[in-house]
């Protein structure tokens, strides 16, 4: 049964990535839909570090995770290299779990 959604998966995506190459030039050239699709990664990367953050299973939680995005939106506010963000925010969420505010 596993087997048969994978196929259907990747059926689906090769129909999806097909279709792409029906779209007529003018569409894709529209000022608008650049706009929007440039958006769209940052939408998605946004979506993502969002449920990573404050979701565990099915519920909503706060705990070191939050601290450590926290930490690094202030890194970024003062303009961190990228590796600097991201070290502090490993180390402040390890730091909380060690001090017992786990997840």
């Amino acid at each position: 049964m596993m087997w048969a959604a994978v196929l259907v998966a990747s059926l689906g995506c090769f129909l999806e990535k097909y279709l792409g190459y029906l779209v007529p030039p003018a569409v894709l050239e529209n000022r608008r839909t650049r706009r929007v699709f440039g958006l769209m990664p940052v939408a998605l990367l946004s979506a993502l570090v969002a449920v990573q953050t404050f979701a565990t299973g099915m519920a909503l939680e706060l705990d070191a995770r939050a601290a450590g995005l926290g930490m690094a939106i202030v890194a970024l506010m003062l303009r961190a290299p990228f590796l600097a963000v991201v070290i502090l925010a490993g180390v402040t969420a390890a730091g909380l779990r060690a001090l017992g505010w786990a997840s």
